[in-house]
């Protein structure tokens, strides 16, 4: 019996920890505060069902028409654009996209991406070709959105487009509506 309630506390005190930092996760700017909240998640005696990730299809190659600049940094003179026929948010919670980011001198890199807001993760799929086909990514494991030079556009598009806390997208219309403005909730934050 005293076991029991020791057991029972414990888990009670668990409880209370994490009721404890729901305000402060409302104030989670970035990826490393999702760390911390699933660090706090998975200490907590919730069930967890294993994430599987869906099959996806290759979209058709960019079209310029269809081409909506993102906001990155004023750090870089490369132009940033999102795909937006290619944005999808997937019954596995992944937003998928087509990233075509240009060089001053109007070199094209495009790619296409994942993004899990629920952990803080991008994935590289594919690179797109001149001819307009794909190339599928030889690296194309699941890698952490860190905020840095190299990655930064991750980091946005994370932040303050569709992982934003308190207003992370839920379905392919609000991941394609944040495209213009951003999301809103970056905004208030």
């Amino acid at each position: 019996m005293r076991q029991v309630c020791f057991e029972m506390r414990f888990s009670g005190r668990r409880a209370l920890l994490l009721l404890a930092a729901l305000p402060a996760l409302a104030l989670a700017k970035g990826p490393d505060d999702y760390e911390l909240f699933q660090t706090l998640k998975s200490d907590s005696d919730f069930e967890q069902k294993p994430w599987v990730e869906v099959q996806q299809q290759l979209p058709p190659p960019p079209d310029s028409s269809s081409l909506v600049p993102i906001d990155v940094s004023t750090l870089t003179s490369n132009k940033f654009a999102i795909d937006e026929r290619s944005v999808t948010f997937g019954g596995d919670e992944v937003i998928r996209y087509t990233l075509v980011v240009t060089s001053p001198g109007g070199a094209q890199n495009i790619s296409y991406e994942g993004i899990r807001c629920a952990t803080g993760e991008r994935r590289l799929y594919a690179f797109g070709r001149a001819d307009g086909t794909w190339s599928k990514a030889r690296n194309n494991a699941w890698v952490r959105i860190t905020e840095n030079n190299l990655n930064r556009h991750h980091a946005a598009l994370f932040r303050d487009y569709f992982c934003t806390t308190g207003g992370s997208v839920s379905d392919t219309a609000g991941a394609r509506a944040v495209l213009a403005h951003g999301n809103p909730a970056a905004k208030n934050q």
